[in-house]
């Protein structure tokens, strides 16, 4: 081989090595955002499934007390009616 072979091969070795190392410490970044990504999404996913349960909780209470508003009105109407009438 000739100097100028060598010379060039030095450089593409060099070149490729601190290309691996920049990929490698990228790819550690990489997994490390992606395992932080991971971990927002489980918490978020609680808060969602915690949500939906006060939802329906609410919504299975929402129902009767809309049923003894109703009934509550209507007595109190038929209270003026009768207070009314006296």
């Amino acid at each position: 081989m000739n100097t100028a072979a060598e010379v060039l091969l030095i450089i593409v070795s060099a070149v490729l090595a601190i290309f691996l190392a920049f990929l490698i410490v990228g790819i550690i970044y990489v997994i490390k955002i992606l395992k932080q990504v991971r971990l927002v999404m489980r918490r978020t996913e609680d808060v969602v499934d915690s949500v939906e349960a006060a939802a329906a909780a609410f919504e299975r209470t929402a129902t009767p007390l809309a049923v003894l508003r109703v009934i509550g009105n209507i007595i109190q109407q038929t209270a003026k009616i009768n207070k009314r009438k006296r």
